[in-house]
């Protein structure tokens, strides 16, 4: 018998022991059992995906008061602590091998010494708990995508969300060769409140060790930190496909309906609270994937799938208007579990919903009435800003048939967005793959926003919205993007995408939230080629014509010649500042930029001051229509 396997039989059940014993990889008995020793759990549950086991898992989070129930059936509601509501930038660090750097913008630790602080802070964590021990498939199971994994955590909470988001991977696991290689997550909420959340705040700690391919998490359960399959899986995923010639993506995927039947599919990375949700939702349009894709190059065409199979997805301003399908499944009975919105009377409520909000409940903070303030004296909202849900994928209605093809969709369209006040217009095509890479990809600048911890509304550059999960030099990640597309037949078309635009005059922003709909079926008529476009200096923007047309199908909506030359004008000033702070970026923190990503903004400023010269600041796009 397997020595690790031994030393962890006490701890199960029968059934336990013999769901584990149907697995032949000696790798995950050790990992178990060190993970078992380390944090000292009294019982383990193996979780082997059938109906009963999820069911337990489910009935164990409300049990222990992890989740409650709430008036609708299915519908459970989790909170995390006060000083737990984003992913913490500043306690997740890769541990890196001593003289190796991955360069000043990734947060890194000595790789020695962060590995006996994070093991210190999870010994005895476990102690009179049950550790769940889950099997994940990330990507279609028996896909050339399909990479596994495999999470050990005290949190039904954190279990009972792996189930929604993710395609169980018991079987493959069960079904794969003694070596197969797979991810790992230990992960313990730690010490716990009264209410069942982390109490140790100060302690929290997620380490990445890419050379074990293991992530530690402790002292926290909100999802980005603890539900390991997300963000921190996906940075080890990063690292596994650039070495291997594979893109590993923060992308949506979504199939949009063009002309004569045709479904046309574009990934999308948006970093959080820019609208990649809401732009993968879009009504009449398909959903494959809202946050993470994997792309591989297959026969010279590329092909993606979403690694995973639910939406933790953030769930301020989800109202009727602008998000009626993910709004219908929010108010239906079926399993999603809300966190950290305001709940009174078992009926959950949060920020921008669209109706008015109770004036006491239970939210995030505990017992909670308008006006409260926190310890920084501070009024404490009815919900958080960052609140989530947590669904499956086929809950929706319009959730894409092609979810669980092995072989992926093909990619015709990627798209790039941020949060841009001032530069870039609406929607924009680039004039090809390098370009769009650099310009749109590698140049892409947001704000800091709720969904991580700290400051919000800092400007930052957000390189292709991986920049909080790359494990690799970021120029190794720019040259991987650009060698990728130029090794493929026919690369998808690059667009970029500002949701954000504002009035130069009055602040006031210059899009609709309903208006990304237009600037998606555009970008859908230009990959067939059935849409005009003008040449302008930062890429091909939308003619009036094309745009009215569409606006008065796909929202019934008038357009006016005002309102185009508005949204479309080229702010020079402010897009070759946009070009000095990328550059000072790379220049100030990537010491492996590849020398294509100042060649191709300088073309850019290049264009831009020509434009200057000929037409001044700020340049109708209808000026470039000669």
């Amino acid at each position: 018998m397997n020595g690790y396997l031994e030393a962890i039989r006490p701890k199960m059940s029968d059934a336990d022991y013999k769901e584990l014993c149907a697995i032949t990889n000696p790798k995950v008995y050790e990992f178990i059992a060190k993970s078992s020793d380390l944090c000292n759990c009294e019982k383990i549950f193996v979780c082997s995906d059938s109906a009963e086991d999820i069911a337990h898992v489910r009935q164990q989070a409300i049990a222990t008061g992890e989740e409650a129930a709430l008036k609708l059936e299915g519908h459970t509601v989790h909170f995390d602590g006060i000083c737990d509501q984003g992913r913490d930038r500043q306690a997740t660090k890769y541990l890196v091998p001593g003289g190796i750097s991955f360069g000043k913008a990734l947060n890194q630790i000595d790789r020695q010494e962060g590995l006996v602080e994070v093991k210190g802070l999870l010994r005895d964590s476990m102690k009179g708990r049950t550790m769940i021990v889950r099997f994940i498939s990330l990507g279609p199971p028996n896909s050339i995508f399909t990479i596994l994994g495999l999470q050990c955590t005290d949190s039904w909470y954190v279990a009972h969300s792996e189930d929604l988001l993710y395609r169980s991977g018991y079987e493959v696991f069960r079904q794969s060769e003694p070596n197969r290689e797979f991810l790992r997550v230990l992960h313990s909420a730690g010490a716990l409140t009264k209410n069942m959340t982390s109490a140790e705040h100060d302690k929290k700690r997620i380490y990445i060790d890419h050379m074990d391919s293991t992530i530690y998490s402790v002292n926290t359960q909100y999802a980005g930190n603890s539900v390991g399959f997300k963000k921190l899986a996906f940075r080890l995923a990063i690292r596994k496909a650039n070495y291997e010639g594979w893109l590993a993506e923060h992308m949506m995927i979504m199939g949009v309906h063009g002309p004569g039947g045709r479904k046309t599919y574009f990934s999308g990375a948006f970093p959080s609270a820019c609208g990649k949700t809401s732009t993968a939702m879009l009504p009449g349009e398909t959903i494959l994937g809202d946050d993470i894709a994997y792309i591989r190059d297959i026969g010279s065409v590329a092909r993606a799938v979403n690694v995973e199979s639910g939406i933790f997805g953030i769930i301020q301003d989800v109202n009727p208007e602008d998000d009626a399908l993910i709004y219908k499944v929010l108010h239906s009975p079926g399993e999603i579990i809300f966190s950290n919105v305001l709940v009174k009377d078992d009926k959950p409520y949060w920020l921008g919903m669209g109706s008015e909000l109770p004036k006491e409940g239970t939210n995030f903070s505990g017992d909670w009435r308008e006006g409260k303030t926190g310890a920084d004296g501070k009024e404490i909202p009815a919900a958080h800003k960052n609140a989530r849900y947590a669904v499956t994928l086929k809950a929706l209605e319009n959730c894409d048939p092609e979810l669980d093809n092995p072989m992926g969709v093909e990619l015709s369209g990627v798209i790039y967005g941020g949060r841009d006040a001032k530069a870039y217009v609406p929607v924009q095509q680039s004039f090809d793959w390098e370009h769009g890479i650099i310009a749109y990809g590698a140049s892409l600048e947001t704000e800091t926003t709720f969904a991580t911890v700290g400051k919000e509304g800092v400007p930052e550059i957000n390189m292709m919205s991986t920049q909080d999960f790359i494990s690799i030099p970021l120029g190794q990640n720019v040259s991987n993007n650009l060698d990728f597309g130029k090794k493929l037949k026919k690369a998808p078309r690059v667009f970029g995408v500002n949701y954000f635009l504002r009035d130069k005059g009055n602040g006031k922003f210059l899009n609709a939230p309903q208006d990304k709909h237009v600037w998606i079926k555009w970008m859908e008529l230009r990959v067939h080629g059935e849409a005009g476009a003008i040449r302008s200096p930062t890429g091909f923007l939308p003619k009036y014509p094309d745009l009215r047309k569409l606006f008065n199908r796909v929202l019934s909506k008038d357009y006016s010649k005002e309102d185009y030359v508005k949204q479309f004008t080229i702010r020079v000033p402010e897009n070759l500042a946009k070009i000095e702070r990328v550059q000072r970026f790379y220049q100030e923190n990537v010491t492996d930029t590849p020398a294509e990503l100042f060649e191709i903004l300088d073309q850019q400023r290049q264009r831009l001051v020509e434009a200057k010269e000929r037409f001044g600041d700020y340049i109708s796009p209808e000026s470039f229509e000669w």
